[in-house]
């Protein structure tokens, strides 16, 4: 209880109801009636004597103090599952609630498999997977509401210590019947001239890109931009459609590039080696959960190199 009239029951519910933007579904996801759901709202409403939901027809979205209910209440609930896990481990147990990040392709394409073997050994966590673009998710780490991350690139604010997680390759991707389909290699200038597909803004994967880009003494007016999409997937569709080309992750591409649908080129003088990164908060400590995480994944990855 951290006050007489707000309990983390209630933070938790109005947690959901801001991510979910819908007392329904928030509902259904702590097994409560929405008017049930809608008295917790109000009661916390009530404790702060201010409207924390806007009750539109279609979302229910936070109000300014909603937002800032919001940043606390995920901080909140962090370090009570954070508390949860330390007990656990002082009795010899590990189990609890672990929040992680992960930019789009080791969100998609990497975390899973790991966050699979890690719950086979410890069937008493919950892991919770936020995948968003780079920036995104180091904002969430800063701000508390998750613990750890792997991203595609690394973040500017000093207070994240980043640790190499695992190398990346990123190539040229075209559609199996393009005029390059064959070629090994493409000079930058045919790049230039050639209809491309860009990734959003915060994406690793661009700021890997223009970093490259800068060392050829090119930047992004150079390019031929057609599109910008928010996750590889919807690139990776496409350059099927014929849209662009784009340089992406071997990882994220690698099913469309085994079954012939698509195909890799490099760009001559472009380096496109890149690396993901773990990251969490330096100046906060990780929880037990997080530590045991972190060393089940490491451990995993040196078993892998060594067969």
């Amino acid at each position: 209880m951290t006050s007489p009239g707000m309990n983390l029951w209630q933070l938790h519910i109005f947690c959901k109801v801001v991510e979910l933007k819908s007392f329904s579904l928030a509902g259904k996801t702590v097994h409560l009636s929405q008017p049930t759901v809608s008295s917790h709202i109000k009661d916390l409403e009530d404790q702060f004597d201010c409207q924390l939901i806007d009750r539109l027809a279609k979302a229910a979205t936070p109000t300014k103090a909603g937002r800032l209910l919001y940043t606390y209440a995920c901080r909140l609930l962090a370090l009570s599952n954070e508390t949860e896990a330390a007990m656990a481990e002082f009795q010899g147990k590990i189990k609890g609630q672990l929040d992680i990040g992960g930019s789009t392709i080791p969100g998609t394409y990497l975390l899973p498999q790991y966050i699979g073997s890690f719950i086979a050994e410890y069937p008493q966590v919950n892991i919770s997977l936020v995948i968003n673009d780079t920036a995104q998710v180091a904002n969430d780490i800063l701000s508390g509401v998750l613990e750890l991350a792997v991203v595609g690139a690394r973040h500017e604010d000093r207070r994240l210590r980043h640790e190499k997680f695992v190398e990346d390759e990123m190539r040229l991707i075209v559609p199996a019947d393009h005029p390059w389909a064959n070629q090994k290699s493409i000079s930058p200038g045919k790049l230039c001239r050639e209809p491309f597909i860009m990734r959003e803004i915060g994406s690793g994967t661009r700021r890997s890109l223009l970093r490259n880009l800068e060392k050829k003494g090119l930047s992004l007016k150079d390019l031929n931009i057609v599109a910008e999409m928010g996750s590889t997937e919807a690139i990776t569709q496409g350059i099927k459609h014929r849209i662009g080309i784009s340089i992406l992750s071997r990882i994220a591409v690698a099913e469309a590039l085994s079954d012939g649908r698509l195909r890799s080129l490099t760009v001559q003088g472009l380096e496109l080696k890149r690396a993901f990164y773990l990251v969490h908060h330096k100046n906060r400590s990780l929880s037990p959960l997080g530590r045991t995480f972190i060393d089940f994944i490491r451990t995993t990855m040196d078993d892998a190199c060594k067969t």
